[in-house]
């Protein structure tokens, strides 16, 4: 599954928000930094989505706040 995610990085909590379909608002505590909040991004959505942080991945934005991410289940 590939899903569209908006990041807000420093935000005061972390915080999924379903957009529409296939498209997330996600707020971290992370710095954009040193890929900190990448990092973070991919911990949360393998806890929100249940799957392991290996099968989730950054396909397109690696260095913007719209990010393409690829979930495999």
């Amino acid at each position: 599954m590939r899903i569209y995610i908006k990041v807000i990085p420093r935000s005061s909590k972390n915080e999924i928000v379903k957009i529409s379909e296939g498209e997330y608002k996600v707020k971290l505590t992370a710095p954009p930094a040193d890929g900190e909040a990448n990092k973070m991004l991919i911990e949360i959505l393998a806890k929100h989505f249940d799957v392991s942080k290996s099968l989730v991945s950054i396909i397109g934005g690696k260095s913007t706040r719209k990010k393409l991410v690829e979930i495999l289940k």
